[in-house]
């Protein structure tokens, strides 16, 4: 059964033959047999359809083990990582190493717990984690206990979840669904807007459209992340991706909203046109993801740029003098890398790092990362 079939039968359900943009991209990416991210194939890398920052350099890893290493020896927090959405296993592979060459001590009590839905991904991350006896892998955070005592981190996970969307035309609010047309096509149809929790989140967050406006709205996210704060009993939440807050979400560069496909590193602007073969994502909704953390007890610490956030924890100390003239070797590639991380311009200009947490009344950041007022 392919992934035209699982899409027309969830169509089958639904009087006008439409579904949401949130359904239509559950499907696209999570179908347990069609669904991209659920495929047996290469989705991050040269042979995938797009980079992560872990992916390119093993000092982006390195530099937040730094940065975990010193809350736990300083007992801030449990010696317990869990990552969730983890991909190949690289990041965690390289925290592990360098948290096992720079603090052996604290090592041999680490746990690291890996949260992945994809059954590819987590045969990848078993692969890369097998010299590893403190790793363990869960398909959802319930599984791993009632509760979470430590670190949570996640790179580029909440920009991958469905989004409802909406768009205003001619002073009215409209859903914008998707079926197939007479030719077999799939295309958008727009239906005015009469889902409740659309309309309450719009309220909630103070958003009004201007005319012409196309906007996504995160219910999923939101739902997921109360979920998994409320599973936080304490420690420290770290989030990293692509998004705006809402007063960005209102420029007008912002007016066709942020939906995207990615496919072998090419962007496609109609998500409709391969689905289940490539990537699909939007950027995230940083207050939206705020109010539902404070509302379970987090606290919001910093939120920064991610290339603030690597000189913070000390990523500069990573370049190595060298007087190899080999443009290719280790050292010349790795110090290539950090400077890609810190210029501006570069990848770092689009990620932003949010760090919360819960619990932990005595936790001072500053005295944790060298913080640049």
């Amino acid at each position: 059964m392919g992934m035209k079939h699982v899409l027309k039968q969830a169509m089958e359900k639904e009087e006008d033959r439409s579904i949401s943009y949130s359904t239509y991209m559950s499907l696209a990416l999570y179908d347990v047999t069609n669904g991209y991210y659920m495929k047996e194939r290469e989705k991050i890398g040269r042979q995938g359809d797009f980079f992560t920052s872990s992916n390119v350099s093993s000092v982006y890893a390195k530099t937040f083990a730094h940065f975990f290493i010193r809350l736990v020896n300083e007992g801030v927090v449990a010696p317990h990582i869990c990552e969730i959405g983890g991909g190949t296993g690289k990041f965690a592979s390289d925290v592990l190493q360098e948290w096992q060459t720079i603090s052996p001590d604290t090592f041999g009590n680490l746990q690291y717990s890996l949260i992945e839905v994809s059954p590819f991904h987590r045969r990848l991350q078993k692969q890369q984690l097998l010299s590893f006896a403190n790793v363990s892998q869960y398909a959802s955070h319930q599984e791993l206990g009632a509760s979470f005592n430590g670190i949570v981190f996640s790179n580029e996970l909440f920009d991958a979840f469905p989004v409802e969307v909406i768009e205003k035309r001619e002073d009215m609010l409209y859903e914008v669904r998707v079926k197939y047309n007479s030719g077999d096509e799939l295309v958008e149809v727009l239906r005015p807007l009469d889902n409740e929790h659309i309309v309450n989140y719009l309220k909630r967050h103070q958003i009004e459209l201007y005319e012409g406006q196309r906007f996504e709205v995160p219910l999923q996210m939101n739902v997921y992340v109360e979920q998994l704060t409320s599973w936080l009993e304490e420690g420290i939440l770290i989030t990293v991706d692509y998004g705006y807050t809402n007063e960005e979400w209102m420029h007008p560069a912002r007016r066709e909203g942020s939906l995207r496909s990615y496919y072998e590193h090419q962007l496609i602007r109609n998500p409709l046109q391969l689905p289940g073969e490539m990537d699909i994502t939007t950027h995230i909704h940083w207050d939206a993801l705020k109010v539902v953390c404070e509302e379970q007890g987090l606290q919001t610490v910093w939120h920064t740029k991610q290339r603030e956030f690597l000189l913070a924890a000390g990523i500069l100390e990573q370049l190595v003098n060298h007087e190899d003239r080999n443009p290719f070797s280790g050292n010349r590639k790795e110090n290539r890398a950090i400077r890609s991380m810190i210029l501006q311009g570069g990848m770092s200009d689009a990620f932003d790092v949010v760090i919360q947490k819960k619990g932990l009344p005595h936790f001072n950041l500053d005295h944790y990362l060298h913080i640049f007022s």
